[in-house]
């Protein structure tokens, strides 16, 4: 019902008009401008039209032209974080759809930084894309470049306008930013919106492993790099000679090869991969303790006590015979082995481990007199080893490691500074708490026994480590059992690795191994890169890395 009538009589032409004005009014009432096309109206026609046909119309005032109505802009929420192991150190989030692989996109590198084509075919490879070299980016590809400013292994990775930049000072940090970039695309499909930076908080982060009791072929060995290398990890220690076995081939001296071994051949194929991945590879020849393979061939160099009875895997370091053989091997394998360490042993001297060294080994209390003094004794003599073997390393250009149970108090002779030391245990006898070594400001690696050893079988009450413990638990602080040292000794920590020992050889398949240290080695890998309180529980951290991994 209308609420106002017409009063009086319409006729002619003001009723025309009446009739106009009121379906003018309708029209803009229904939100089109008059003569604009009506929403119930069909094609062609205008809201005039539906005024009465009988009447002519009248000529009206031209309507403005509208503005038109834009189209609206798609809005993004605020990106969050990639999912990635270990977790990036900062993101600065942004609106935007983020990065997926797609048919046009490629991998192309930025100018000077044609060292990164092993990387970039790598990448291109892991996502499914094409590698189009150096050439200018495109629409959604991923540009590799080398530049800038930061800390060794930094990178930055940025994701805008559907492009993805990572660049960093060094390879080995855009190596880092593309496996950020692989992880987020495995984990979600997707790189979100943003800029990540991101840098370890330590130089040296890996995994170390006994293939001196245990044979594992260099297959099993390049498995264990490719997961390293997506965790960001970058040192891997090749413990090959031990009492059970020496496992690579010797030019200098064959006879004390195990039958199972790894040639050069492979070795030279384990080493490539590691390079092309960022890890290092760190050659251990143990001594003078741990030789059993080498004094099988080689009986009259073993040590023996006072009535002639042998102490197992220990040389006698008194004969000059025995540092020649020794010092033989670590030049043959400091020529093969490119990288800047060398593990040189040192730990668990049997000489050491009686009540009275002079008594039970007279030869060694001789010798370490003739060498060092009337006050030298027979501690004095194997620290006096340790530092000649690591300067035959250090003349092949390496820098010497040794396992802290080598490292002696209140002798004569004192182990060289520059021989980083390896922490693992404070149960020897003498044992000296890890503050001691930071103290006369020596460097020091992580391999605490109490979370980081996976000793096959678990003999001489060793638990296999969880990765649930070292996440919630360690830190590169915490050297021995559960206690950190003070934070002010952090810079003096270089990092850790996770360490396999194969006491009991047959306990596990080289496939058991694998499956038991995935966890461990990636709670590590996290903790290595950023100690402080991860953001994620256990348990999502344990979903993500079933994601990524």
């Amino acid at each position: 019902m209308m609420r106002y009538s017409i009063r009086g009589p319409r006729r002619g032409s003001a009723l025309m008009a009446t009739a106009v004005a009121l379906a003018t009014v309708a029209a803009c009432s229904s939100g089109s401008p008059s003569g604009a096309p009506s929403p119930s109206a069909p094609s062609g026609a205008t809201a005039t039209s539906a005024a009465p046909t009988s009447a002519a119309p009248t000529s009206a005032p031209p309507s403005p032209t509208p503005t038109p109505t834009p189209s609206p802009t798609r809005t993004y929420p605020l990106s969050t974080a990639p999912r990635v192991i270990p977790a990036v150190r900062d993101h600065e989030p942004a609106r935007g759809p983020g990065w997926k692989p797609a048919p046009t996109a490629g991998i192309v590198l930025g100018a000077n930084s044609a060292g990164l084509a092993d990387e970039g075919r790598l990448l291109a490879g892991e996502l499914g894309v094409p590698y189009r070299g150096a050439v200018a980016a495109g629409p959604g590809d991923v540009e590799l470049a080398l530049g800038g400013t930061g800390a060794r292994e930094s990178y930055t990775l940025t994701v805008r306008d559907g492009r993805v930049r990572i660049a960093g000072p060094d390879e080995a940090g855009v190596f880092y930013g593309t496996r950020t970039l692989k992880q987020s695309v495995k984990a979600t499909g997707a790189m979100p919106e943003g800029v990540v930076t991101d840098a370890p908080a330590k130089p040296q982060r890996g995994l170390n492993v006994d293939i001196a009791r245990k044979y594992f072929t260099a297959g099993w060995i390049e498995d264990r790099l490719r997961e390293m290398a997506d965790l960001k990890l970058n040192q891997f220690g090749l413990h090959f000679s031990d009492d059970q076995g020496f496992r690579i081939a010797s030019d200098s001296h064959p006879e004390i090869v195990s039958a199972q071994h790894l040639s050069k051949a492979e070795v030279r194929r384990i080493l490539a991969l590691a390079q092309s991945l960022h890890i290092t590879v760190v050659p251990e020849i143990d001594s003078p303790g741990h030789l059993g393979a080498v004094l099988r061939a080689h009986p009259d160099l073993q040590l023996r006590n006072v009535q002639g009875v042998p102490r197992q895997g220990a040389i006698d370091i008194s004969k000059p015979a025995s540092a020649r053989i020794v010092d033989d091997l670590l030049r043959e394998y400091s020529a093969l082995f490119p990288g800047g360490w060398f593990h040189v042993g040192a730990d668990e001297y049997q000489a050491l481990t009686v009540r009275s060294p002079s008594t039970s080994y007279p030869q060694l209390a001789t010798a370490a007199r003739q060498k060092y003094g009337p006050q030298a004794g027979v501690q004095d003599l194997a620290e006096g080893w340790l530092n000649d073997r690591a300067a035959v390393v250090r003349e092949a250009g390496k820098t010497a490691k040794a396992w802290n149970d080598g490292f002696f108090r209140g002798g004569v002779v004192t182990a060289d500074q520059r021989i980083e030391v390896e922490y693992w245990t404070g149960k020897e006898i003498g044992a000296r708490p890890p503050a001691e070594y930071l103290a006369e400001g020596r460097k020091v690696v992580n391999l605490n026994d109490e979370y980081l050893y996976y000793v096959l079988g678990e003999p001489n009450q060793f638990t296999y480590p969880t990765g649930r413990r070292i996440y919630e638990q360690w830190t590169p602080l915490v050297l021995r059992g559960t206690t950190p040292v003070p934070a002010r000794y952090d810079p003096q920590i270089l990092g850790a690795r996770f360490a396999v020992w194969c006491d009991l050889s047959r306990a596990q398949t080289p496939t058991q191994v694998a499956n038991g240290i995935r966890l461990p080695l990636t709670a590590l890998a996290q903790k290595v890169w950023d100690p402080r309180k991860p953001t994620l529980t256990w348990d999502q951290f344990r979903a993500l890395a079933a994601e990524v991994r």
